[in-house]
């Protein structure tokens, strides 16, 4: 009986040692430098259990052993923390390290950019070419409804829900300036200054520029004149999509809403979407005597508070182009 409980003893003091053994190997697994040479992404679905996980990163280069982390991350209790997103995985980050970033939900952060002055049908082309967006963009929103801007997002994410952030942000930059606004402008609501806002951001890429290209266009609001300038001509012509020509004589005559060489006022809708600096320009313009303004070859503009002065302007600016 004594050689038998002896024998019992030395079994389980043998089957302590060993299993302390692989724990101590298994951690040691766990825990050293992975086989990753360089940056991996990996990307877990929704709904991934810890099993497909933990192929995913081996069938990844990122882990050496699916078993040893699916234990690693058993033993630690963490199988249910894990959260689904696309990761880098640091060269040689060892498992551990691995578990801590599935565990944090610090996943990618992509990066779509939406330039000043773009339509809302050249914004939805960006979004639809955005690969790593998902869903269908079912109709394009309004012109001028969508902040021109830099925003992040993770793989997966639906193009409807970037749209939705531009407008929300376009409408919290209307919002923030409304009120501050100068007095007496010649339109009275924020929908008026969007489309004045849009012809300036389409007038000008100079930023110091905006806020006098906005005070001309007000002048000529004030004094009932004819807005007269090119992208209005250029929307009414070819919409959304943009013009692959030059303006030509027939389009400065054709009657349309948009045609600011033939209609008062502002047209009926804006042509872009502006940008903040350029509704900032619209709603408080520069205080200027000049009524007009060509382009003076340098990628800005030379103003004039006359039309034989414009003429004079204009007749430089032709000289320039010739000569180019």
């Amino acid at each position: 009986m004594r050689r038998f409980l002896s024998l019992l003893v030395s079994l389980a003091l043998l089957a302590a040692i060993t299993g302390g053994a692989l724990v101590w190997y298994g951690q040691q697994r766990f825990e050293a430098p992975g086989p990753a040479t360089a940056p991996l992404e990996v990307e877990i679905p929704p709904g991934s259990g810890l099993n497909t996980i933990a192929r995913r990163l081996e069938n990844a280069g990122a882990i050496e052993s699916a078993d040893i982390f699916r234990l690693g991350t058993r033993f630690k209790q963490a199988e249910r923390s894990l959260k689904a997103g696309e990761y880098e995985i640091a060269p040689q980050a060892s498992m551990a390290d691995i578990l801590a970033l599935l565990q944090s939900g610090k996943t990618i952060e992509r990066r779509v950019t939406v330039p000043e002055g773009l339509t809302s049908l050249q914004i939805v082309a960006i979004l639809n070419d955005t690969d790593t967006l998902t869903g269908e963009i079912d109709a394009v929103p309004p012109e001028g409804s969508l902040a021109p801007e830099t925003y992040f997002f993770t793989r997966g994410e639906s193009r409807t829900a970037i749209l939705e952030r531009m407008r929300s942000a376009q409408s919290a930059i209307i919002e923030e300036l409304w009120d501050d606004r100068a007095d007496d402008l010649p339109f009275d609501t924020k929908d008026e200054a969007l489309i004045l806002a849009s012809i300036v951001e389409k007038e000008t890429g100079v930023s110091s520029e905006r806020a006098r290209v906005a005070g001309v266009f007000v002048n000529r609001l004030r004094k009932g004149m004819r807005l007269q300038t090119d992208p209005t001509v250029i929307y009414g012509v070819a919409g959304g999509e943009g013009l692959d020509r030059p303006i030509s004589r027939a389009d400065l005559k054709d009657v349309n809403p948009y045609n600011t060489y033939v209609i008062g006022g502002l047209p009926p809708t804006p042509i872009a979407n502006p940008g903040k600096a350029s509704i900032e320009a619209a709603l408080n313009p520069a205080t200027t005597p000049d009524f007009y303004f060509v382009a003076d070859g340098t990628g800005g503009h030379a103003f004039a508070r006359t039309l034989a002065e414009h003429n004079r302007n204009v007749r430089e600016w032709r000289k320039i182009e010739a000569e180019r």
